[in-house]
């Protein structure tokens, strides 16, 4: 596949990074939001395909403003002088020599807020060198345990495997996470959807992350919700059970883990679903 000749990859995306909002969030978490909330650029398209994407509406799909490394490193640099406490890419995997260049020519032009690469995971180790000392704080997804479930759900051929060398990477880079006046300005922080019936294998994910560092922090996430596709799949098609989410922080802490960040599994679902056809992405 050669995107320079005009060719596009699995995810449908070309050569021109197409981004489908730039929105200051404030329902990352919250040693990232601050008060001012983080600047991120959400891209269209997305190298996993994912049946139960909560992004499908820009995953899936183009459709986004082109721009180029030096128009979005512009962005960025609005985004601090808006007193954004960082700054951050969402799903740039497919992207990655681009934005790579953006922050480069971003810090060039007196970027210095921490800037997050908010991933699937699903990174080569050679990719990851490519932004060694330009991203401040990973921030990737370790969604499967299984090639069964990553290739039956997520249409991933290889992922597990992908996962487990990219956080080493990663955290190799940036260590663990550093908070300073309760905001980070380096570090790896690991998110971790909990799935219904254990589809992810939550407690072989947590085991290996710990295997690297329990100072690693871990967002264990309740928010799943069975949208886009998920109904059609009948192990994906309800809510995630208060009492699993319950067991998988309780294997958390039993694995030693430093930090974890965890969410209302009653009421998770439904605060934290986008809806990228309203001005407000993430409100009412």
């Amino acid at each position: 596949m050669d995107r320079l000749s005009g060719e596009k990859g699995y995810c449908g995306a070309g050569f021109v990074m197409e981004v489908a909002s730039l929105v200051i969030h404030k329902g990352e978490e919250p040693f990232f939001t601050g008060k001012s909330g983080v600047g991120n650029v959400f891209f269209n398209h997305c190298a996993m395909n994912c049946v139960y994407c909560q992004n499908y509406q820009i995953s899936r799909c183009g459709g986004g403003a082109e721009y180029t490394p030096d128009a979005l490193a512009d962005q960025l640099l609005i985004f601090q002088k808006q007193g954004c406490s960082t700054v951050g890419f969402v799903s740039p995997g497919h992207y990655l020599p681009l934005v790579a260049e953006t922050i480069r020519i971003a810090k060039s032009k007196g970027l210095t807020v921490p800037v997050i690469w908010n991933s699937n995971g699903f990174e080569s180790v050679d990719a990851l060198q490519l932004l060694r000392g330009l991203v401040d704080i990973y921030l990737p997804d370790f969604k499967y345990w299984s090639e069964e479930c990553s290739m039956e759900y997520s249409d991933t051929p290889g992922y597990p495997e992908a996962a487990k060398a990219a956080l080493k990477e990663m955290f190799s880079q940036v260590g663990p996470l550093v908070i300073k006046e309760n905001i980070a300005y380096r570090g790896l922080c690991v998110r971790h959807l909990v799935l219904p019936n254990d589809l992810a294998e939550t407690a072989e994910v947590l085991t290996f992350i710990a295997s690297i560092s329990k100072e690693i922090s871990l967002s264990l996430m309740s928010q799943y919700n069975p949208v886009y596709r998920a109904e059609d799949f009948v192990l994906l098609s309800r809510k995630l059970s208060s009492a699993q989410y319950w067991r998988a922080v309780e294997t958390a802490e039993e694995l030693g883990f430093v930090n974890v960040l965890i969410q209302e599994p009653d009421t998770s679902p439904d605060n934290y679903l986008p809806d990228f056809e309203k001005k407000n992405i993430f409100g009412a």
